[in-house]
């Protein structure tokens, strides 16, 4: 590659350009998201590229930039990467990496006009999916944020091709869409409310990276309607499942990425904070949400390599419904420990402080799998401290993390995702119990 190809900003330290030239001559010709940190090794910005060969050398050409791109420069010292098979993989990667490292710089850089939300209100007889900056509490559903508006709608645009859908308002008309294929077809009896809305739940299910389990649910739902000798649902699954399996989707980290985990600071200051032998690979949360007893479910979230693994998420309503935390949290454990098909965690996160860790105990420590608590002291917002707490050898310890540290974004994130995703299914069960 002739030299002026890596014509660096002059404001690229000679101690940095050594280390650059040659990294940026192993940048790939594919999309994936890049990863940009300083001397300390800090993620500090976080974006994505069709072509990322093209993209981050962008940074370090000899050309006008605006002040703040110019700074950003400055401080990096290193860049990381990681291929992924499409534009709309990377899309949601980037989303998902800056909810788990929120760097600085992109929030720096970001105007607020760039951030956007899918919106869809379930409740409504005809949804439509639409796009909003301001999520406003209106009972609707949104997925996000994603922080580039045209390749989000580029991305919707290639699956409503497989989920299609209303974009605004049902009026009962029928428009070029319909002949397009491009909406259910309520209009002119192709589909039903009802069935629209199982595709609808099938696109949020995708759009929020539950796509392995998509095409597995897809498989399911085939063959158990070719069974019963439904062939219109088969043959409409059969469509969509490979329609996605064309897409080639995949945004699971595997031990090929180029970014080694042994390289991730969260997980490598886990590792050493509960002296493990390796960073933890598979860590799960766990959280218990109940009115007064009532419609009282559990949640399981699993971080894959520091990432949200949503398709290995799983949800319990619980058989004893109590005003109970401790024998809630663990009658969940219990139910969890007994499915040996799912792959077990090296690290469970407790939504709770020393008294549940210490009800959890005896059935924990006959796992050998390392536990830590979240004690929050009854603050559950969501600029509240992140302290953990351990029992060693029936000591508990308290560990107070500085917020801005990888490990308290990482343990704040996997915390806020329980929680999310347990008050979800809490309100969906109260929904229907109010409805029946």
């Amino acid at each position: 590659m002739p030299k002026e190809a890596y014509d660096l900003d002059p404001s690229v330290t000679p101690a940095m350009r050594d280390q650059l030239l040659q990294k940026l001559k192993t940048l790939p010709s594919a999309p994936g998201v890049y990863f940009h940190k300083d001397a300390k090794g800090e993620v500090i910005y976080v974006g994505k590229a069709a072509v990322l060969k093209n993209r981050v050398r962008q940074y370090f050409h000899h050309s006008p930039k605006d002040p703040k791109t110019t700074a950003l420069v400055r401080e990096i010292a290193d860049t990381d990467w990681l291929v992924v098979d499409t534009e709309m993989d990377a899309l949601f990667l980037e989303s998902e990496m800056i909810k788990r490292y929120k760097p600085k710089w992109n929030i720096l850089l970001r105007d607020d006009k760039t951030v956007n939300y899918v919106r869809i209100d379930f409740k409504s007889e005809v949804p439509y999916v639409s796009f909003t900056r301001t999520p406003q509490d209106d009972k609707a559903t949104y997925i996000g944020p994603f922080y580039a508006k045209l390749p989000l709608q580029q991305a919707l645009r290639i699956l409503r091709k497989v989920f299609p859908y209303y974009d605004r308002p049902y009026d009962g008309k029928k428009n070029l869409n319909t002949d397009l294929g491009l909406t259910p077809g309520i209009e002119i009896g192709r589909s039903t409310p009802i069935e629209y809305k199982k595709n609808l739940r099938k696109l949020k299910l995708y759009l929020e990276g539950g796509r392995q389990k998509l095409l597995k649910d897809l498989e399911k739902q085939m063959r158990d309607a070719s069974k019963a000798q439904e062939y219109e649902i088969a043959q409409e699954a059969k469509r969509q499942l490979f329609a996605l399996k064309e897409l080639q989707k995949k945004i699971v980290f595997s031990d090929k990425e180029f970014m080694d985990i042994s390289s991730d600071q969260a997980l490598t200051a886990l590792q050493q904070l509960l002296d493990l032998k390796e960073p933890p690979r598979r860590l799960e949360g766990y959280d218990i949400s109940h009115q007064s007893g009532t419609n009282v479910v559990g949640s399981m979230v699993v971080f894959t390599n520091g990432v949200s693994d949503r398709a290995e998420y799983r949800k319990f309503k619980l058989r004893n419904q109590r005003n109970d935390d401790f024998k809630n949290l663990h009658e969940v454990l219990s139910r969890r420990l007994k499915h040996t098909e799912w792959p077990y965690p090296d690290v469970i996160l407790i939504d709770g402080g020393e008294p549940q860790l210490r009800a959890l105990a005896p059935l924990l420590d006959s796992t050998g799998i390392p536990y830590i608590g979240r004690d929050k002291d009854g603050n559950h917002g969501r600029n509240a401290a992140v302290e953990l707490v351990r029992l060693r050898n029936g000591v508990a310890e308290h560990v107070q993390l500085a917020s801005d540290s990888h490990l308290a974004k990482l343990i704040a994130r996997v915390d806020d995702e329980a929680h999310r995703f347990a008050i979800t299914y809490h309100t969906l069960l109260r929904s229907k119990k109010m409805l029946q």
